[in-house]
Parts: structure tokens; C-alpha cells; sequence
């Protein structure tokens, strides 16, 4: 038996039945551990930052969820939180978030309104110059026709604004209730803003006055419908505003 054993082996190991050598089994290594992935986004950050992001994610989304609750106190039915913080509420929503359901409702609007506005302006030279009638809502209609991703200003603020002082003031263009004020300083800021970036005439003095129009035109019914409408403009025309010192210089231009 032990003949035989020594027989079955070669010098460097183990052979076969037909004499050939079989290889021998490599020896074990312990298995490594994969690396770590690299980290990315926030955790990639010291611990510091990661802190400093967590309490700006923490803000961002309080605030959120702060203008949403705000926004619907403004447009539920009057209940216990409205009439105990209807004025804070009010002041969070009011000009710039207000919520407009007329597309909804069972009479749309079938009139185009066009907010037009023309200056007195004090020239550099002295002189005192009137400018004509700009159409601020043809202007906003020609940046929006053929752009696929207008933005909110030109689709909607000038829009959101006349709909706002139209709502909180008489025909006789008189101020109906607390926020009457607030819209007629709101529609006066647009339009000056407007009129220094757009007005050649506005831009070579210095904004005294500005008087704001409505052209409103019945939306033309369709053939087959056999109704017919007036084509012809309606004008209101608002009395002349003087600006404030914030708006005639640097606040505003």
C-alpha cells in the first residue's frame, strides 16, 4: 500500500493513471471587498452642508405648503380660520396670487379686453410731451403668438391686473372697498414699468403722469350661429394718475 502510494506520485505532485501530471489547485486567497460607490448629490457634501441643505429643503418646503394653504383659505367658502385671519390672508394673496375661475364658469367671457396707456412725460430738455396710446396687451399677444413656453408675465400679469381694479371699482371708476387702493397702485406700477422698458418717448425724460384705457371688443360669433354683435370698441378711460416719487425715479425705472 505504501509502494503504491509513492508510485502514484511524481517529483512535483500527484500524476494520473496515464502517467501525466495533474495540476495542482491553486492556493485559496480571501476574497476583497468591492469598493465603496462614490458619493453623489447631498451626501456627497460635508456634514456641514448637508445640514445648511436640509434646513434650506426644511424652508422651502414650509413655505410651500404655507402658500398653498393660503391660496385655498382664499377661495373656500368663508369658515372659522377666514373669519378669525381673513386679512392675513388677504394681504398673502392679494395682487399677485389671486385665483381667477372665470374659464369655468357657465357664462365665459366673450370680449376681448385690451389695456392701453399712454404718458405725460417731462423731456430732458424740459419740454412737456404727451405720447400715444400704447397697447400694452397687443404687445404681450405678440410675444406670446407662436412661443411654445410664454412665461406667466405675458400671458397673465397685465390680464390678472385690469381683472383685479375692474373687480374693486365702480363704472364711474371710483374705489369699491379696501382694496381699491391697492389695485389702482398695482395697475399704475405695470404700466410704468412697461411704458420706461418699451416707450422710446417714456425713456428720453422722466414719467409725470400716465392715463390707462380698456378697448373692449365682442368676440364675433360663428357663421352658421346666425347671431350678430357689435364689431366696434368700447372704451372706459380711467382719469390721469400722478406717478409717486418711488415710481417716477429709481423705484421703478
Amino acid at each position: 500500500m505504501d509502494a503504491y502510494d509513492e508510485d502514484s506520485r511524481g517529483p512535483q505532485g500527484p500524476v494520473g493513471s496515464a502517467g501525466t501530471r495533474l495540476p495542482e489547485e491553486p492556493p485559496e486567497t480571501p476574497a476583497s471587498a468591492p469598493p465603496d460607490p462614490p458619493r453623489t448629490g447631498v451626501a456627497a457634501l460635508s456634514l456641514r452642508y448637508q445640514v445648511g441643505a436640509a434646513l434650506a429643503l426644511a424652508v422651502v418646503a414650509v413655505g410651500a405648503v404655507v402658500h398653498v394653504l393660503m391660496v385655498f383659505l382664499s377661495v373656500a367658502p368663508a369658515n372659522t380660520v377666514t373669519k378669525q385671519h381673513g386679512k392675513a390672508v388677504e394681504e398673502w394673496v392679494y395682487p399677485e396670487f389671486e385665483q381667477n375661475w372665470k374659464l369655468f364658469a357657465p357664462n365665459p367671457l366673450q370680449q376681448n379686453i385690451a389695456v392701453q396707456v399712454r404718458a405725460e412725460v417731462r423731456m430732458n430738455d424740459g419740454g412737456l410731451r404727451t405720447t400715444g396710446w400704447t397697447d400694452l396687451s397687443a404687445q404681450d399677444g405678440a410675444a406670446i403668438d407662436g412661443n411654445p413656453l410664454p412665461s406667466h408675465t405675458q400671458q397673465n400679469e397685465l390680464r390678472r391686473a385690469w381683472d383685479f381694479f375692474s373687480a374693486t371699482h365702480s363704472t364711474d371708476n371710483r374705489p369699491v372697498g379696501m382694496r381699491g387702493s391697492l389695485s389702482e397702485q398695482y395697475l399704475r406700477r405695470i404700466v410704468v414699468m412697461r411704458l420706461y422698458r418699451d416707450d422710446p418717448t417714456s425713456r428720453e425724460g422722466r414719467i409725470r403722469r400716465v392715463q390707462v384705457r380698456s378697448s373692449t371688443t365682442n368676440v364675433q360669433p360663428p357663421a352658421w350661429s346666425g347671431e350678430r354683435v357689435s364689431d366696434k370698441p368700447v372704451y372706459r378711460l380711467l382719469p390721469w394718475w400722478s406717478l409717486t416719487a418711488d415710481e417716477t425715479a429709481g423705484g421703478v425705472r
